[in-house]
């Protein structure tokens, strides 16, 4: 299992990222609350998880440990899979969503695209005893030289970013173009945030 992976940040948006390390680059799969931790740097850590599937192999990465452990314990729910876990990971900050599984709040996870009642009902019952016990924490974040890194342009990285979570391109080509024509002085975390409650 790769624990972590420590290099240069090769090509980043808030789906994915190259990781350069010593000259092998690995892709890895990111949501949108690594993208905001990492985006400024031009290399660091992430801690990360290899999922295995009978076609692919893909590797998921994370900006803290706290984050990993809370994807880790959402695969283990019944029904939310890996691309379910990364939009929930998008959409709550791990804080905001280990705080609305602990307090029981399932109407929080409902306003996740993809979740519905059921399965937000089965975090709270599976996941809320766990996250009580043992509350997510930050563990160690990424450390690098922050040189401004420039990825693409923004309403291309909020696009290509929905479209890795799932959503059909044209719907999440409509939803960017409707927040950034409403709100031009946005961030990019933030559009995609906001084309999400759209959709």
């Amino acid at each position: 299992m790769i624990a972590f992976l420590r290099g240069k940040f090769v090509n980043l948006t808030p789906a994915h990222v190259y990781i350069d390390v010593n000259g092998v680059g690995y892709e890895v799969h990111i949501s949108l609350h690594t993208y905001s931790q990492i985006q400024e740097q031009k290399e660091g850590t992430l801690f990360t998880h290899l999922l295995v599937r009978e076609d692919a192999h893909i590797l998921y990465g994370f900006a803290d440990e706290g984050e990993k452990d809370l994807f880790l314990k959402l695969l283990g729910v019944s029904g939310v899979g890996a691309a379910t876990a990364r939009v929930m990971l998008s959409y709550l900050k791990p804080e905001e969503l280990g705080r609305a599984i602990m307090n029981g709040d399932a109407r929080s996870l409902e306003r996740v695209k993809g979740i519905g009642r059921k399965t937000a009902e089965r975090i709270v019952l599976e996941l809320r005893d766990k996250l009580i016990k043992n509350p997510i924490e930050g563990g160690t974040p990424t450390t690098a030289n922050n040189s401004g890194w420039k990825g693409n342009t923004l309403e291309t990285d909020a696009l290509n970013a929905l479209v890795a979570l799932g959503i059909a391109r044209a719907a999440a080509d409509a939803a960017v173009r409707k927040v950034v024509a409403q709100n031009p002085d946005l961030g990019v975390e933030e559009v995609i945030k906001r084309a999400l409650q759209s959709l």
